[in-house]
C-alpha cells in the first residue's frame, strides 16, 4: 500500500525553525492525506512560506521531522524532490518564448528526451486550456494565462504532491478565477496539493481543509465548516428602517438579538435558517415594522481568521 494512503503524502511534527532570535515555525504539526486540497492561511511572516521551503528541501529544519510522499525532507531530500512540483509566488516562465516552449524547456531540463518532452509541453498546453496560445510569446499572456502555464510547468513530471505558493498573487478576478478552474482539476486527478493564500475566499473554495498559522504556531485546523462554527453559527439580521423600532425587532428574533444600533441591525443566532427567517418575516409584518434587509448570514473565514490570529497575537 503506498505511503500516502496510510500516514498521509505531507506529515510534519514538531517542526521548528529560527533565525537569528526570532522562531519562524514554532513546534508545528501538520498532516496532509493523499488526494486533498489543504489550504495554509495565515497573516505576513507567519511562517508560512518558511513552512513550504522546508517540505520542499530548500531549507533545513532547525527542529521536528517533515516527511513528504514518505520521504524526510534533510535524509531523502532527492527523493522528496523528484516527487513535488512547486509553484512560487512570481511566475518562472520566459516571456520570451512561446508556451510550448518554455514548456518543452522545462521538460528538458527535467531529462526527459526531445520528442517525450514535446509531447509532454502539447499535452499539458491540452490540460490547461493553453492550446490555442500555445505558439505565442508567453508576454502576449494574460496574468491568469502566465500563471496556468507556470502551474503546467510545475507539473511536468506528474509529481503526486503539488505545493502552490500564493498562486494567484496580483491577479484579477479574472485570471484568479482561471487559476482556481486548473487548481479544482488538478484535485479532481488526485493531486495532493499544499496551498499557501492570503485570499480567505480562495481557501474557503477550494481546500479541503485547512490550518491558520500564526507566528510559527499553529492557530486552528479543520475544514472550512468547522472552522466557522468555531466562532458561531448562522445568524438572523435584520436592518430595521427606523431606529425607533429596534427594541421591538429584538422582542421578536428572541431573548439573545443583539442590537448594533449605528447600523440600525440586530441580529440574533438562527439555528434553523429557513424557520428563523419565516418567523422574522411574518412577526415584521404582523407588527407592522419595516425592515430595510432581512437575511439569514454564515460566519466567514475572514471572520475567523482575524478572530484566531487576534487571540494567538
Amino acid at each position: 500500500m503506498p505511503y500516502g494512503t496510510l500516514y498521509g503524502m505531507i506529515r510534519v511534527t514538531g517542526l521548528g525553525k529560527r533565525f537569528g532570535a526570532t522562531p519562524a515555525l514554532d513546534s508545528l504539526d501538520l498532516h496532509v492525506p493523499e488526494g486533498q486540497v489543504h489550504g495554509l492561511l495565515g497573516p505576513n511572516g507567519a511562517g508560512k512560506t518558511t513552512l513550504v521551503r522546508i517540505l520542499t528541501t530548500l531549507l533545513r529544519p532547525g527542529a521536528g521531522q517533515a516527511r513528504v510522499a514518505g520521504f524526510d525532507v534533510v535524509r531523502q531530500a532527492a527523493d522528496v524532490r523528484r516527487h513535488i512540483g512547486l509553484v512560487g509566488q512570481h511566475a518562472a516562465v520566459d516571456e520570451l518564448l512561446t508556451g510550448r516552449q518554455n514548456l518543452a524547456m522545462f521538460a528538458r531540463l527535467s531529462h526527459l528526451p526531445p520528442r517525450a518532452a514535446t509531447a509532454r509541453a502539447d499535452q499539458l498546453l491540452d490540460q490547461f486550456g493553453l492550446a490555442d496560445a500555445g505558439r505565442k510569446p508567453a508576454k502576449d499572456y494574460s496574468g491568469g494565462m502566465r500563471r496556468r502555464l507556470d502551474l503546467a510547468a510545475g507539473l511536468i513530471l506528474a509529481p503526486p504532491v503539488l505545493f502552490l505558493d500564493e498562486p494567484t498573487t496580483g491577479l484579477d478576478p479574472r485570471g484568479r478565477d482561471q487559476v482556481w478552474s486548473a487548481i479544482r482539476d488538478l484535485a479532481g486527478r488526485g493531486a495532493t496539493i499544499l496551498l499557501t493564500t492570503q485570499y480567505l475566499e480562495e481557501a474557503d473554495r477550494l481546500a479541503d481543509r485547512i490550518s491558520i498559522i500564526d507566528g510559527g504556531r499553529l492557530a486552528a485546523a479543520g475544514t472550512p465548516a468547522e472552522l466557522k462554527a468555531t466562532i458561531g453559527g448562522d445568524r438572523i439580521e435584520v436592518v430595521a428602517a427606523s431606529a425607533a423600532d429596534l427594541a421591538a425587532v429584538a422582542a421578536l428574533l428572541g431573548p439573545y438579538a443583539h442590537i448594533d444600533e449605528e447600523a440600525r441591525r440586530v441580529s440574533a443566532p438562527a439555528p434553523d435558517r429557513v424557520a428563523a427567517l419565516t418567523r422574522a418575516v411574518r412577526g415584521l409584518e404582523e407588527a407592522a415594522i419595516a425592515a430595510e434587509d432581512i437575511g439569514v448570514r454564515r460566519p466567514t473565514l475572514d471572520e475567523v481568521f482575524l478572530r484566531l490570529t487576534e487571540r494567538i497575537t
